[in-house]
């Protein structure tokens, strides 16, 4: 059995009471979340916002900020190919249909990481703006210390599970707060829901893109250890709001738990308590709790069940805050052949 981060602290602050494992049940968890006014970065609720949480694919905004910055100091530039190297297409979850030599531009690849969320691309990504992937983490943590992200530390460009790769809602927000008011000329890839590759279709895991009028970006993430995780904004009557839900159990759960929260938001149901996105704390003594257990094992039916009750949004005739299916704004991406390059066969896998 497990108690959740709230659960356990509650549990320690009383007087006397010695925490074992028998202490604690499986609860239901309202995992870390935050919705912020993207221009004016006041904080309308949050809960474990600052407390650390493996990324997946969310790292990915972060791939993509140092790309951005590496195309205004033109260093690359949107034609710049990026070739699919060997250790690009041994990465995991690799979907997109391409082989070793693959090439794109830079600016297919952007759709690929951003709206394919390819793992694989990323990598080649990172490869061609920085060298190598080693190089180009170091400019991520770079940026990451930049800009104030204290629970923030990354060990690849595309949110595969590494046990040091972290972040916190907060950190999370002030990065995407950061992509989206500084490079306003690639809103169009966060609003994109499907991509094709060569014709291979792969559709964005982020729903409310075609199911939440006025949702203009970000990004989701998922592996076993993190569960569910989005940076969601919406764009509503002139105002702009983002939303960082991480944790979720099922896709359900979390579409329709930030859903509401940017529903209840843009209805002004949410109160600005006068603190800044900037003040929340990090709580860096704190590991970052894996969701393995919960979400991918022999207990994940009944944790899916507890969380269900929470969060019933949705389910049956409970109320749904996703709107019926909008048509995907889709990009095509089309790709090509080395004539020189990777030639030779692809090494094994070192066993486990």
């Amino acid at each position: 059995m497990f108690c959740s981060a709230n659960t356990r602290r509650k549990l320690q602050a009383i007087p006397g009471l010695v925490l074992i494992t028998s202490t604690c049940v499986t609860p239901a968890v309202a995992t870390p979340s935050l919705v912020l006014n993207l221009d004016t970065q006041q904080v309308l609720y949050a809960e474990d916002a600052g407390d650390p949480w493996y990324p997946a694919s969310t790292t990915k905004l972060m791939t993509a900020l140092v790309t951005f910055e590496a195309l205004a100091s033109r260093e690359v530039d949107l034609k710049t190919s990026v070739v699919m190297s060997p250790r690009a297409m041994r990465q995991d979850s690799v979907k997109s249909g391409l082989k070793v030599g693959s090439i794109m531009t830079l600016e297919d690849a952007l759709y690929a990481v951003l709206v394919g969320s390819a793992n694989d691309v990323a990598v080649a990504l990172a490869q061609s703006v920085a060298g190598s992937e080693d190089a180009f983490v170091q400019r991520m943590n770079a940026t990451a210390q930049r800009l104030g992200m204290t629970a923030s530390h990354f060990v690849n460009a595309n949110g595969l599970f590494e046990p040091g790769q972290q972040t916190s809602a907060r950190d999370l927000a002030i990065l995407a707060r950061k992509i989206y008011l500084d490079f306003p000329q690639y809103h169009d890839v966060f609003a994109t829901s499907k991509v094709l590759i060569d014709g291979v279709e792969i559709k964005s895991y982020n729903e409310l893109l075609t199911r939440l009028p006025g949702t203009v970006g970000m990004k989701t993430g998922f592996v076993c250890s993190s569960g569910r995780n989005i940076v969601a904004l919406t764009d509503r009557n002139g105002y702009r709001f983002m939303a960082v839900v991480l944790g979720a159990t099922t896709g359900r759960e979390r579409s329709e738990r930030t859903a509401r929260l940017l529903t209840q938001a843009a209805n002004g149901e949410l109160s600005a308590d006068g603190k800044q996105l900037d003040e929340i704390a990090n709580n860096l003594q704190r590991k970052p709790e894996d969701m393995r257990i919960r979400v991918c094992s022999s207990k994940s039916a009944s944790y899916e069940a507890q969380q269900n009750k929470r969060y019933p949004m949705g389910i049956g005739r409970n109320k749904s805050y996703l709107k019926t299916t909008a048509e995907h704004k889709s990009y095509s991406i089309h790709t090509w052949r080395a004539s020189v390059g990777f030639g030779g066969p692809l090494p094994y896998p070192k066993p486990k």
